[in-house]
């Protein structure tokens, strides 16, 4: 069975990176033929996603931990497999309101890094869609359908800050990023679980969990997802994930 994962393994390496992994590269070879074997060879195989959407998920794991080399390379990954340039950098964008700025700057030098690597031609065209003057009224449109009041019934005590905290989420992460063009709002659901998941926030999984499935994601989807997120996580993040899934099934 090992060999069989290996030899699986390199076949989605190559289809991943245009180019076959030699075994012996490098000053750790045994340890990058155990990575290849979990990560390509047995990872890979289980669900029904595409390499797209892998390497999307990948990507946004990747700048949620700040891996800025893995980050690049997996940017060309993702081109060679099919994703647009502006869907990565949708996924990319996407992770602002849960990383903040700063970190998110980082993860967009990175890509941006893979990019001129690639041959593509920076700046990318805008995808915003949303008026300044209509950023809560469209994110509020997309909450509203995921997540209902919730935030804003757990935040607004009647303060200033109170109301202006889920009034930011609102305007911030809905109306400025996930009304923008380049991705559907149930992938971008999925991105932002996998990198809540890299970042360890439970709380938040459990949330977003819920909002994939509202978002029309199947039970399969979010698992094989979780899973592809194991290997460059963790196995405890991961399993507190599938944790919070099986959780909301159970509810639903």
């Amino acid at each position: 069975m090992s060999e069989e994962l290996t030899r699986r393994g390199d076949e989605v390496f190559e289809r991943l990176f245009g180019a076959a992994p030699d075994p012996q590269a490098g000053d750790d070879p045994e340890f990058m033929a155990i990575l290849r074997r979990v990560i390509f060879g047995q990872v890979f195989s289980v669900g029904e996603l595409e390499d797209r959407t892998r390497e999307l998920i990948t990507v946004t794991i990747l700048a949620a931990m700040q891996c800025p080399g893995q980050l690049t390379a997996h940017t060309r990954a993702a081109l060679h497999v099919g994703a647009t340039p502006e869907q990565i950098r949708e996924a990319i964008y996407g992770l602002a309101p849960f990383l903040g700025f700063p970190r998110t700057l980082n993860a967009i030098a990175a890509m941006n890094e893979g990019f001129r690597a690639a041959g593509v031609q920076l700046p990318l065209d805008p995808r915003t869609t949303t008026p300044e003057g209509e950023r809560f009224a469209c994110g509020a449109a997309i909450q509203q359908r995921l997540y209902g009041d919730e935030i804003r019934e757990e935040f607004d005590d009647g303060t200033a800050v109170g109301a202006a905290l889920p009034r930011l989420l609102t305007e911030f992460a809905f109306g400025d990023f996930e009304s923008r063009e380049g991705l559907e709002v149930a992938e971008r659901e999925l991105l932002i679980l996998c990198a809540l998941v890299a970042m360890g926030l439970a709380p938040q999984v459990a949330a977003h969990v819920k909002g994939c499935l509202r978002a029309g994601l199947s039970r399969e989807t979010v698992a094989a997802a979780i899973l592809h997120c194991a290997p460059y996580t963790g196995m405890p993040a991961a399993l507190n994930a599938y944790r919070q899934l099986r959780a909301a099934v159970d509810d639903a």
